[in-house]
C-alpha cells in the first residue's frame, strides 16, 4: 500500500465527522467534526487537506441495510463530487451502513453518553469508515 495519510468523512446534514490515518495507514484517529451548514465549511476542509496532505479521501456512502440508496446517499455523493472538483486528491465512496451503529456502541462501552456524544459519534463513524476503506484496500492489494 502506498505510504501517505488518508482522510475519511462521515457526511451528515448537520455535522461531518473526520478521521485521519497515520502515514503507514496502520492507525486511524478522529480529526474533528465540521459544521455541514457553515459558510466556512470548504475553508475548513481546505485547512484539513493542508494540514494532513492526504493521498486519498474516503467518504461514507450511507445505504439502507438492504443496499438501497437514500436521500442521504445522494447528499454524501454530492459532497464527494464537490471534493473531487475542488481538490486534486483521489476521492472514493465507502459503504458505511453500520459505521454509526458501531461507533455508538463503542462510545457507549467507553462510558460516553449518547446525549453528550454527537460530535464524538461522527468522528468515531469516520474512523470506522477509514478502517473499512483501508482493510478493503489491503485485501484488494493482496488479491492483485
Amino acid at each position: 500500500m502506498q505510504r501517505g495519510r488518508r482522510l475519511a468523512f462521515d457526511f451528515g446534514e448537520a455535522r461531518i465527522g473526520v478521521a485521519v490515518s497515520d502515514p503507514d495507514s496502520i492507525l486511524c484517529s478522529p480529526a474533528g467534526t465540521l459544521n455541514a451548514k457553515s459558510e466556512l465549511l470548504w475553508d475548513e476542509v481546505f485547512s484539513l487537506l493542508n494540514e494532513f496532505a492526504p493521498i486519498e479521501i474516503y467518504v461514507g456512502r450511507p445505504l439502507h441495510l438492504g443496499g438501497q440508496e437514500s436521500t442521504s446517499t445522494v447528499k454524501a455523493e454530492t459532497f464527494a463530487q464537490e471534493l473531487r472538483e475542488r481538490y486534486d486528491v483521489k476521492v472514493s465512496m465507502v459503504d458505511e451502513r453500520l459505521s454509526t451503529v458501531s461507533a455508538q456502541r463503542q462510545l457507549r462501552e467507553a462510558g460516553i453518553k449518547g446525549k453528550d456524544s454527537k460530535k464524538s459519534i461522527d468522528q468515531a463513524a469516520a474512523v470506522e469508515i477509514l478502517n473499512l476503506a483501508l482493510d478493503l484496500a489491503r485485501k484488494n492489494e493482496r488479491n492483485a
